[in-house]
């Protein structure tokens, strides 16, 4: 009989080779993830990885890119700077979320998985962008964070979605590089701007 794999907690596909789930990820949850052949993963809250989520990328020689890390980084370089500005309302900065998604956007990475601590906070705000820059429309991007956020969503978070500026974004010139879902995104939207000219 075949061992019962068990995911992680608010694991789901964002797209073909992208996945989400909570960082919290104990030893149960790697003959789940070792099924999707992760080339690497991004984290992007603060905390740092589990053990075993760290264990089992250099295991499986898996890419661990720790964004999140990076907003810690900042506050301790202008903390004296911070004790006189009041405290941020993000989730996650522009810039963090900007080189997140073009992260996402190299082929190169996948498959990859996003996280963070809750599996919400974070990476309903980065998926949420990402849904942006794809082409969404916002009420289908909310539906989609309060699916996962459940009674934990924050209007906060849909505002930085709304607000985020998706003109940030490189995307790459070379189109070998990108998926193959974001192209046929993009397709679909330019046919929709032809379209709006025509009328």
């Amino acid at each position: 009989m075949a061992a019962l794999l068990h995911t992680p907690e608010l694991f789901g596909l964002v797209e073909s080779g992208v996945y989400r789930c909570s960082a919290i990820i104990d030893p149960i949850h790697i003959p789940f993830l070792k099924t999707l052949g992760l080339k690497s993963v991004l984290v992007l809250s603060q905390e740092p990885p589990s053990r075993p989520l760290l264990l089992h990328a250099e295991e499986a020689n898996i890419k661990l890119n720790h964004i999140g890390n990076k907003a810690q980084q900042q506050l301790s370089i202008n903390k004296s700077a911070l004790a006189t500005q009041p405290s941020s309302w993000r989730p996650l900065s522009d810039e963090i979320v900007k080189e997140g998604i073009e992260f996402v956007l190299n082929i190169q990475n996948h498959p990859v998985l996003l996280m963070c601590t809750s599996g919400i906070h974070e990476t309903g705000t980065f998926v949420g962008c990402f849904r942006k820059l794809i082409g969404w429309n916002f009420n289908s991007i909310v539906v989609e964070y309060r699916c996962f956020a459940g009674s934990k969503s924050r209007y906060l978070i849909q505002q930085f979605i709304e607000l985020f500026d998706t003109d940030l974004i490189n995307v790459p010139r070379n189109s070998s590089l990108l998926p193959f879902w974001f192209m046929q995104y993009q397709r679909v939207v330019g046919e929709e701007e032809e379209g709006k000219h025509v009328e």
